[in-house]
């Protein structure tokens, strides 16, 4: 079966080589379920497998087949909850092959082909559509953020100090002054960057892949900061936080000390260190 290239990574682990042994059953499985015409695999997917499909009637759709990760367990769930609003609709779920039928978004170009100020526009209008009042299933941030201080020593140890200690230092503080002080607690997605964001036709944007938490606000705001599609330098990195929190009238320390906390806690993947994220936390340590 075809896998792509961005999804090769999983040939690296033990769980991953199960999944991949599966999922030609899956696949399979899925599209004789809902009776689907399937197309050859979305290139830029990283931790599903996503393949454009075809009901029965002719109605594009996304058959989706999750890589086991918690972080995207309650997706299903989210875009059930969130009915469409901002976001793609959930057409069907199988949740045993963890599999997700989605609406295909048309034409399906993501947020990052437009100019960054327009981007931004787009996002400060998705965002507060998306802070639905939430509780069961979904994991509280503060259960996820206690998590990550927990592991991210360990892990910074393990993968050679691949940075400064202050900067650990700084998100580990950052997320102990945040943890307990939160806001109403609503439903967050902690992946919304601009290349999950595309152009479609039931609504001009709509979000796909969310990773589900609830937790306030301002943490909300912290993927589209850090996310290098609508510029990688300090200034873009500013530039976001500052007009996103203005726009919509959200404490500006508690999104940056957000931004700082989550965005170095993903910055390590067992030996893999994501160079990108570790600069975003550096420049926003160092006020730069």
């Amino acid at each position: 079966m075809e896998i792509p290239e961005g999804l090769s990574w999983v040939r690296r682990v033990p769980a991953g080589r199960e999944w991949l042994a599966v999922l030609p059953r899956w696949r399979d499985e899925c599209a004789a379920r809902w009776e689907l015409r399937l197309g050859p695999p979305f290139g830029y997917a990283f931790a599903s497998l996503a393949m454009p499909a075809e009901l029965p009637d002719g109605t594009p759709a996304v058959l989706k087949l999750q890589y086991p990760e918690p972080d995207s367990l309650h997706e299903p769930d989210a875009l059930a909850h969130w009915d469409g609003g901002g976001v793609v609709l959930l057409l069907a779920h199988d949740p045993r092959r963890r599999a997700l039928l989605v609406e295909r978004c048309v034409p399906g170009s993501p947020l990052h082909h437009i100019a960054p100020e327009e981007a931004l526009d787009v996002v400060a209008g998705l965002l507060p559509r998306l802070w639905r009042t939430a509780g069961a299933p979904f994991t509280p941030l503060a259960e996820e953020a206690a998590g990550w201080m927990e592991r991210l020593p360990a892990k910074w140890e393990r993968a050679g100090r691949p940075y400064e200690r202050r900067l650990l230092d700084a998100a580990l503080g950052r997320l102990a002054e945040l943890v307990d002080s939160q806001g109403e607690q609503v439903l967050v997605n902690q992946d919304l960057h601009a290349g999950n964001v595309l152009r479609a036709t039931r609504e001009p944007w709509l979000v796909i892949d969310p990773k589900p938490l609830v937790g306030e606000r301002e943490f909300a705001v912290a993927p589209i900061v850090r996310g290098a599609q609508l510029g990688h330098s300090p200034a873009a990195v500013r530039r976001r936080l500052d007009r996103i929190t203005g726009a919509l009238g959200l404490d500006r320390e508690r999104v940056l000390g957000w931004t700082i906390g989550q965005t170095l806690a993903w910055s390590l993947d067992g030996d893999t260190v994501f160079t990108n994220q570790v600069e975003v936390v550096r420049w926003l340590v160092e006020g730069r």
